[in-house]
């Protein structure tokens, strides 16, 4: 096992050797990829990753226990990623190649919620704040949107715009948002 890797807590399935090998059965295959999904989003929250290549993660510990010599084949890890994809945790960063995806291990709409929720409880609400302020600022700190990609933030802040509780501006240069 990689050593930064060697504090992660691995999920008792990742030692039984059938994990790496789709199940047929559809019940079976049901809890299987959700166990996946849910060790897939742990393992890159842990990394603080979000850019995925598949030819790379596919040789990772994630999808490759040395341990017990069991390595979940290719099909399998796109099986996992279009499950992750339909539970809107990933896009695609080309969907004809599917070689490189983003894996967002909380949607945006969850993080726009927790972004929000803590506006509110600062009562930041008809203020504006630039989005370094708000993903790297002091008043962020601790919290665990804070360092969150340029991109992601956005796209959590879109999902704010579309509910009416934000509006993203622009101003001298500077990318901002208003919450309401």
């Amino acid at each position: 096992m990689h050593r930064e890797m060697e504090d992660f807590s691995w999920p008792w399935q990742y030692q039984f050797p059938p994990f790496f090998t789709i199940q047929p059965n559809s019940d079976t295959r049901k809890k299987q990829l959700e166990a996946w999904c849910a060790l897939v989003l742990s393992y890159l929250k842990q990394k603080k990753s979000h850019s995925v290549d598949v030819t790379e993660i596919q040789n990772s510990p994630l999808f490759n226990n040395k341990e017990i010599n069991r390595k979940l084949p290719p099909d399998g890890v796109y099986a996992v990623f279009e499950e992750l994809q339909k539970k809107g945790h990933l896009e695609w960063k080309d969907q004809k190649t599917r070689k490189q995806c983003l894996i967002m291990w909380r949607t945006p709409e969850e993080w726009g919620k927790m972004i929000y929720d803590w506006i509110t409880s600062k009562s930041m609400t008809n203020t504006v704040c630039t989005l370094y302020e708000l993903s790297n600022g002091d008043d962020s700190e601790g919290q665990e949107f804070h360092g969150l990609e340029k991109w992601l933030l956005l796209r959590a802040l879109q999902t704010l715009e579309q509910q009416g509780k934000a509006e993203i501006i622009n101003f001298d240069g500077n990318e901002g948002v208003k919450f309401f």
